[in-house]
């Protein structure tokens, strides 16, 4: 009976309860198609953008194969002018490498055959000297009477060898280290073959002389007789250059000594002895200063 209660009290209570469920539901389904709704416009919007990504790549990459297509034509184009430029000049440039190539070898000829000319002229100037000495002892009045006890024998002119043998017997005797001999020797040498080819060495190695053996103040002028009386010669250069290595050993002459060196790299630049002459300002706590406009080089070095 009481089951039965209850169950009535339900089915009268059902009608109550379905208008606010019915209510909930159509709120739900409401909420879903508006929920649908904004999940198509994005979607929408999203292909949307995807179709503009697209599209704008789609032009890129058709941009990007028109500048293939321009820089592949330019440079073509540059690969043919290049071509055509170096068919128009390799072929006068291989013409004048050839000919340049062969003055090369015609001045190196030309060089040797001047070098050999060189060696004959002093040759036969050696020997012309010879022939002036002999006619001179030909043309030589009879020689006068001994001299009597006490009295100096009477100076000759006549050379007592051809030049060239002096020359050689004094430089020998130089590199033996007989400095007093060759001293000799070599103002002998002067004296008679003062004009010769050689005489600006033989002046030289009596300066270099009295260098070694330390009077700096005598190499100094000998050095100066290689510079005032043979300006120009093969041995200009290291007469400077040992002119300055002198004066600066000699007390008070430091200064000039580096003159001496600068005069040097002045002068004969790109040469050994500027280089020796730059090497000993740096010791003096001079700088070697930029080379002025390259003189002439001293002449090919003689022995």
């Amino acid at each position: 009976m009481k089951s039965r209660s209850l169950l009535v009290c339900l089915l009268l209570a059902v009608p109550m309860l379905a208008p606010a469920a019915s209510k909930e539901i159509q709120e739900l389904q409401r909420d879903v198609a508006l929920l649908q709704q904004q999940i198509k416009d994005l979607q929408r919007s999203q292909d949307e953008k995807l179709a503009a990504i697209l599209e704008a790549a789609r032009s890129s990459v058709e941009a990007a194969n028109r500048a293939n297509t321009s820089v592949a034509v330019i440079t073509s184009n540059i690969e043919r002018n290049l071509r055509d430029q170096t068919e128009k000049v390799a072929t006068p440039v291989l013409v004048l490498s050839t000919r340049l190539n062969e003055m090369g070898g015609e001045l190196h000829t030309l060089g040797q055959a001047v070098g050999d000319l060189t060696a004959l002229l002093n040759r036969m100037q050696a020997q012309m000297t010879d022939l002036s000495n002999a006619i001179k002892v030909m043309q030589a009045p009879p020689a006068p009477p001994p001299a009597q006890p006490g009295q100096p024998a009477a100076a000759s002119d006549v050379p007592p060898m051809p030049a060239e043998t002096m020359y050689n017997t004094a430089r020998q005797d130089y590199i033996g280290g007989k400095y007093d001999l060759a001293i000799q020797e070599f103002t002998d040498y002067l004296k008679y073959y003062g004009n010769t080819s050689y005489a600006p060495n033989a002046q030289f190695y009596i300066g270099m002389i009295h260098f070694v053996q330390g009077s700096f103040e005598t190499a100094v002028k000998e050095f100066d007789m290689v510079l005032e009386k043979y300006p120009d010669n093969n041995k200009t250069a290291e007469a400077l250059l040992y002119k300055g290595r002198a004066l600066v050993k000699m007390p008070g002459h430091r200064t000039e000594g580096g003159n001496e060196f600068m005069e040097v790299i002045r002068r004969f630049p790109k040469t050994d002895q500027a280089g020796q002459a730059c090497d000993e300002r740096k010791k003096l706590g001079y700088n070697c200063g930029p080379p002025a406009t390259p003189a002439r080089g001293p002449a090919k070095k003689k022995k």
